[in-house]
């Protein structure tokens, strides 16, 4: 990546305005010169911006609320918008401070980020459509707090996070639609739907650049993996959807002891 789509990149990283940040990822390119104002990677700004608000807070503290009422689904809206933000940055992050990886390692970052910034501007319109908005309530930071341990090698950050916090979503989505579908609000499954689809995609990309640092380094992949798992005390919970899993490049070594997918959930 050349200096100058370096601090394109990192202009977007730091912008602290949800709307801004994702006008600035919308107009990224993988290798083209920013603007000429653009912001130097020397910005004194912390990585990541983000809004004043939500207030961050430890996981237990976030509120957690029943779908039955419409207090209930904002919150679940709000916590995936405050999901999709932070994929923003995680998705700019892996592009602005790894230096010396393929072209195609930045273009598909770019992609992911430009994704994800599209599935956040979708799910803060169905929460203001829920009467509240972005930032309304308090929220946790597992996500970048993720990042920040992985920001000293790209192979672990691939390990980590697409292929394990990310992966999550895969999991745990079918079974938040489920639960919407019950209570009827098939607005906000229509845009979980889309992020279920589209995540699949940059779980495969985790798992693609992971194989190639893997390779680059003469590491078995499968054995690595789980090596760092360890390493990092991470331990995978069912529900599995491993039929998503295996979409997005988990190999069947990778997913024994893992339970029946959860069902994919059909609108």
């Amino acid at each position: 990546m050349d200096a100058r789509t370096r601090r394109a990149w990192h202009a977007a990283l730091v912008e602290t305005d949800p709307d801004v940040k994702c006008a600035r990822v919308a107009a990224l390119r993988a290798a083209a010169a920013p603007d000429a104002g653009a912001e130097s990677a020397d910005d004194p700004r912390p990585v990541p911006g983000r809004p004043a608000q939500p207030p961050l807070v430890a996981p237990r503290a976030v509120p957690r609320r029943g779908l039955g009422t419409r207090e209930g689904r904002a919150a679940l809206a709000h916590a995936v918008a405050h999901i999709e933000f932070n994929a923003i940055n995680l998705a700019l992050d892996a592009g602005w401070r790894f230096d010396a990886l393929p072209a195609a390692f930045y273009a598909d970052w770019l992609s992911v980020a430009q994704d994800e910034a599209r599935h956040f501007q979708l799910m803060r319109t169905r929460l203001r459509e829920l009467g509240s908005d972005y930032g309304a309530l308090p929220a946790h930071n597992g996500l970048w707090e993720a990042a920040e341990k992985t920001a000293h090698d790209p192979l672990v950050r691939m390990a980590l996070v697409p292929r394990v916090l990310e992966a999550r979503g895969l999991d745990v989505t079918p079974g938040m639609i489920q639960r919407l579908r019950e209570v009827g609000d098939h607005d906000t499954i229509a845009v979980l739907e889309l992020i279920l689809r589209e995540e699949v995609r940059h779980v495969a990309i985790g798992t693609r650049w992971f194989r190639h640092l893997c390779a680059a380094r003469g590491l078995e992949p499968d054995a690595t993996f789980r090596r760092l798992l360890d390493a990092h005390g991470v331990r995978l919970h069912p529900p599995f959807n491993l039929d998503a899993r295996r979409a997005a490049g988990f190999a069947d070594a990778e997913l024994c002891g893992h339970e029946p997918a959860v069902p994919p959930a059909h609108a």
